[in-house]
């Protein structure tokens, strides 16, 4: 009696599988398929909750676990148009901090980005966004001046000046990237030479470093010609000719 009692108990359990298997797996096939079950994957925590559809391998920069974004700005540009942050939104774009009579890196910088802007001419969700840290000297008509003698033809390049202490909470605070005045050394003014890639949702986006962690920035001195300078640093413009290229494929 206990054997026949197993046996059935047995058939029992395996007629509830077959029931199982006949109704409930193509219903998980059919939402795998339908994207209602998502695999969780380690790239998923560098993916932005505003971004849908296609999302590159470049990281965010974290802040508190929170990707951050580009705060608000509102300055003039070279033609005197007010250009806020909104102008750039649906863009990708590179922001750097400048000022028209740096004698040392800017003229290096600007050469970089024209090179850039002629890389990407073909896009129109393209461009550039450059701060002067010197806005007492560089106005409108400055700026212009200096944007023609550059050669900057991208409608989407505006070169922006406004109350210096502002300028500077953006730089060192907003993006992050030093920028002060400084008397003791030539011109007056320092700053960091790298570029920040913000991508159309306005988060700063990078790729990878040797250790996995986002580079945050890219070195805006160094031309693709040069491949290095005397301090054996290699240039980084290509690497951000690529990633550019990346973001403008999102969505």
């Amino acid at each position: 009696m206990n054997t026949k009692k197993t046996n059935y108990s047995f058939i029992g359990i395996a007629f509830i599988i077959l029931v199982f298997g006949i109704i409930f797996v193509p219903k998980i096939v059919d939402r795998i398929q339908g994207n209602d079950v998502i695999r969780t994957e380690s790239r998923s925590k560098n993916v932005s909750v505003d971004s849908e559809g296609f999302v590159s391998d470049l990281m965010f920069l974290n802040i508190n676990g929170n990707p951050k974004k580009v705060p608000s700005f509102s300055f003039k540009n070279q033609n005197g148009e007010t250009i806020t942050n909104q102008d750039y939104e649906g863009k990708v774009y590179v922001v750097e901090f400048f000022f028209t009579t740096c004698p040392t890196i800017c003229p290096r910088m600007n050469k970089n980005l024209v090179q850039i802007q002629n890389t990407f001419t073909d896009f129109e969700d393209f461009g550039v966004a450059s701060f002067t840290i010197n806005p007492d000297y560089d106005t409108q008509d400055v700026l212009k001046a200096y944007a023609e003698n550059y050669g900057i033809t991208n409608p989407n390049w505006h070169l922006m000046t406004g109350d210096k202490e502002t300028i500077y909470e953006l730089a060192n605070v907003g993006f992050n990237i030093y920028a002060g005045e400084n008397p003791n050394v030539e011109g007056g003014f320092e700053h960091s030479g790298n570029f920040a890639l913000i991508d159309k949702n306005g988060f700063i986006r990078s790729r990878k470093d040797d250790f996995g962690n986002p580079k945050i920035f890219y070195k805006g001195i160094i031309s693709e010609v040069e491949k290095e300078d005397e301090d054996g640093e290699t240039e980084e413009i290509s690497m951000l000719k690529e990633d550019i290229a990346k973001l403008l494929k999102e969505d």
